[in-house]
């Protein structure tokens, strides 16, 4: 397997994981994903948004990679998170469809990305505008580790909800030999 090969699972991965999430979500009301239930971002909701935050923020930058990858061409329809704990879409169905989108972009992306992308150092500023720069594989595999610690915070809060998630492992993904 190579690194192309586990960005590709991750991506699909990651997309299993936010439709099943985003399913089980959609059995609470209004009331229930946006109350402060103690997670770093307080919500249900603010959890889905600072995922969406995080990724926007990611892909952004992943986009001024020299290989320029046609899929996050399609990232300017979306909305440009000032803050980690920025809230873009108040409403569950709005943030649920710009997820579905979003995560077809990231599956289309990781199947543009080849292995001599992964060693390129890509130089980026974070929020507070200090500069960096490390390669790009590794940058990618935080944004997939990422996405999987806050999906697991929601799930824990799902739960607080008596909304029980069946299997979440990537295990299920991965296909037989």
């Amino acid at each position: 397997m190579t690194l192309k090969d586990h960005f590709e699972l991750m991506a699909r991965y990651n997309q299993w994981m936010n439709e099943t999430i985003y399913e089980a979500a959609s059995e609470l009301n209004g009331e229930d994903l946006g109350r402060d239930q103690g997670a770093f971002f307080g919500s249900v909701i603010g959890t889905l948004n600072h995922l969406m935050v995080g990724d926007l923020i990611w892909l952004r930058r992943f986009a001024e990679h020299p290989s320029r990858f046609p899929a996050l061409q399609e990232l300017d329809s979306y909305p440009y998170p000032e803050t980690l704990s920025s809230t873009l879409y108040t409403d569950f169905e709005e943030l649920r469809d710009a997820r579905y989108l979003l995560d077809r972009i990231i599956v289309d992306m990781c199947d543009e990305v080849e292995a001599y992308d992964m060693s390129y150092p890509l130089a980026y500023c974070n929020m507070q505008g200090n500069k960096f720069e490390k390669r790009f594989g590794y940058l990618m595999q935080h944004f997939f580790n990422h996405q999987t610690h806050h999906r697991g915070q929601i799930t824990t809060l799902l739960n607080q909800n008596d909304i029980e998630l069946t299997a979440t492992d990537l295990l299920v993904v991965i296909p037989e030999a």
